[in-house]
């Protein structure tokens, strides 16, 4: 049986295939918009947040980048991406405190619809945020298919969710989601470094291999 031999530099890159990346990414779209309607554009806020966002999309694509020659430095640079989307994450409920908007448990509906929907861009997530403002958001409402004693109250609930809140509690549940994914990815990256090893190991399996088959022939 022919194995095929180990490759110095192996296959890198290919974030954008990572569901990670794309969560990150949407949400980093999100947070733009999201600021420049509802955070003073002049305000440090306003920067901590986009830079934040940016950071986690940035770091992403870097440490996957970087996989083929150091996965030390991916695996730092993910979980740089993971702190950055927490750190935004913190600036969102901060938000919603500030101005006594609620911020909506992990159980809640329109958190569980938004992520089952899968919105692939901020427009997307917009959509779904005025189905939630105007009570069509699938708990009852226009298009929901509660009883009606049920469908008058889910619906009063959504029409008092102003879009301020809505997008930032949409915003959670995306970075929620990303984090989570984030998570996942940094326990494999630590497993495969502790039972492979990085680039020096690598270099050294491959050597050893190629002295081996010039023996051999």
């Amino acid at each position: 049986m022919n194995f095929e031999p180990e490759k110095l530099i192996p296959l890198h890159g290919g974030y954008r295939k990572l569901k990670s990346f794309q969560v990150a990414q949407l949400a980093y779209d999100v947070t733009v918009r999201f600021c420049d309607r509802y955070i003073e554009k002049r305000s440090r806020t306003h920067d901590q947040m986009v830079q934040a966002a940016r950071s986690g999309v940035q770091n992403i694509a870097e440490g996957s980048q970087a996989s083929g020659t150091s996965k030390k430095t991916e695996l730092k640079l993910t979980n740089v991406a993971r702190a950055s989307l927490e750190e935004l994450r913190l600036d969102y409920e901060d938000y919603l405190r500030q101005r006594g908007l609620a911020q909506w448990p992990r159980e809640d509906a329109r958190r569980a619809e938004i992520i089952a929907a899968r919105p692939a861009t901020a427009d997307d997530v917009a959509a779904w945020a005025r189905s939630v403002h105007d009570g069509r958001d699938g708990r009852g409402g226009q298009s929901g298919r509660g009883k009606p004693e049920e469908m008058s109250i889910q619906s009063t609930v959504s029409t008092k969710s102003t879009y301020a809140e809505i997008s930032a509690n949409g915003a959670l549940a995306l970075l929620a989601v990303a984090c989570s994914l984030l998570d996942r990815q940094i326990a494999t990256l630590e497993k495969n470094f502790v039972e492979e090893g990085g680039f020096t190991e690598r270099l050294y399996r491959v050597r050893n291999e190629r002295r081996t088959r010039g023996k051999t022939r």
